[in-house]
């Protein structure tokens, strides 16, 4: 996906990828698109990067990875971006000194580091501009907050309400609410 799209890059990376040495490809590494491959991985003693979508690292095959490498104090975990409550990635992030994986528990021995500097996530600022953004487009009959932890999200609803956004809606878990 990101080498057929270039046009989302800046101009370095543009140039790099047009330049037939893209990032996306050097030596020493070798994409896993088969299941097998990545089991395979997991059975190795050999020293390697796993990267891996992340995903909050509750599906896919993170979990196999993470099964296998987070007993073992010679293994990082380097966790890049937001990791949600009630998630193994924020359990990760918060370093449990155990975490559930496939309902097994699992003392974590691994390093963890994190990285917060790229989260995908818009911040509050970026938030505002959007709201605001789509407000001048048309008429906006109501904001519904979909997405975050409560605390952020009611700091984010007395934002939007206080600059005359009509009614501001953070919806829990389960609700239903009619369009």
């Amino acid at each position: 996906m990101f080498k057929h799209h270039p046009e989302c890059y800046d101009e370095e990376v543009y140039d790099l990828l047009n330049s037939g040495r893209s990032p996306f490809d050097f030596d020493g590494l070798h994409y896993v698109s088969e299941v097998e491959e990545s089991k395979a991985i997991d059975a190795s003693d050999e020293p390697c990067i796993i990267i891996s979508a992340s995903g909050m690292c509750e599906a896919g095959r993170i979990l196999h990875h993470l099964r296998t490498t987070v007993e073992s104090p010679k293994n990082t975990v380097l966790i890049v971006g937001f990791q949600a409550q009630h998630t193994l990635g924020r359990r990760l992030v918060e370093r449990r000194s155990e975490v559930r994986i496939f309902g097994m528990m699992h003392p974590r021995a691994a390093e963890v580091v994190v990285l917060d500097g790229f989260s995908a996530h818009a911040d509050q600022a970026g938030l505002v501009d959007f709201a605001e953004a789509v407000r001048q487009k048309g008429k906006l009959r109501q904001v519904i907050l979909v997405h975050g932890e409560p605390a952020p999200q009611r700091v984010l609803s007395d934002i939007l309400s206080k600059r005359g956004f009509p009614s501001v809606h953070a919806p829990k878990p389960g609700e239903r609410i009619r369009l």
